[in-house]
């Protein structure tokens, strides 16, 4: 099975190189970074419409973009309309059957993921309290105030890490490195892993 996935920006690229093979075992994958999450909203029905030119059994698409504190359900919505404009099928449409298309959002972004696997945080940052997952502010990672990744700067500022400002692709990549996929505590990340393995199920 070959996998193209769509994503927003480089550090979602960043992060799932690293993921990617820990999930997809001997599938095959390409990643499409995109230039912002407005970039890809703006050229997916195109996209998806190319692929559907030339359909293949053993292909499918994976659509990954971050929440940004938007409606969740109009974000999923408009995803699931583009695909289904193009004459693919999605998950959301037939469950767990025979599906070409797995539209998953990051609530509310990529970052959110990283709090999810505090370990792996603490693994590529050490000077990072090991107990950052038990406070209040981190106990969901999906619902950290402020913005995760605004969060995710002060938290490595504080540790002494990127005194100028976080280094987003950086960060990305040396704490995906470190990821288990079983472990993380973020459900938008648990949603994205189970219909990953389902897409290529």
């Amino acid at each position: 099975m070959h996998v193209e996935i769509l994503v927003e920006e480089l550090s979602a690229e960043a992060a799932l190189m690293n993921l990617l093979p820990r999930l997809l075992g001997d599938h095959t994958y390409q990643i499409h970074p995109f230039q912002g999450k407005d970039d890809l909203l703006t050229k997916l029905p195109d996209r998806l419409s190319g692929y559907a030119l030339s359909p293949s059994d053993d292909q499918r698409i994976l659509v990954l973009i971050d929440e940004d504190r938007q409606d969740c359900l109009r974000l999923k919505s408009q995803l699931e309309d583009c695909a289904q404009r193009a004459g693919l099928v999605t998950r959301s449409q037939v469950g767990t059957e025979y599906f070409q298309v797995l539209n998953r959002i990051a609530v509310e972004e990529l970052e959110a993921w990283f709090f999810g696997d505090v370990e792996a945080l603490v693994a590529a940052y050490p000077a990072v309290p090991a107990t950052l997952g038990n406070r209040a502010n981190y106990r969901d990672p999906d619902a950290v105030p402020g913005g995760t990744w605004e969060a995710l700067e002060r938290v490595l500022k504080r540790a002494g890490y990127y005194p100028t400002g976080l280094a987003k692709l950086e960060a990305a990549s040396r704490i995906s490195m470190h990821m288990d996929p079983e472990r993380n505590r973020s459900r938008s990340f648990q949603v994205f892993r189970d219909g990953l393995l389902d897409l290529v199920r």
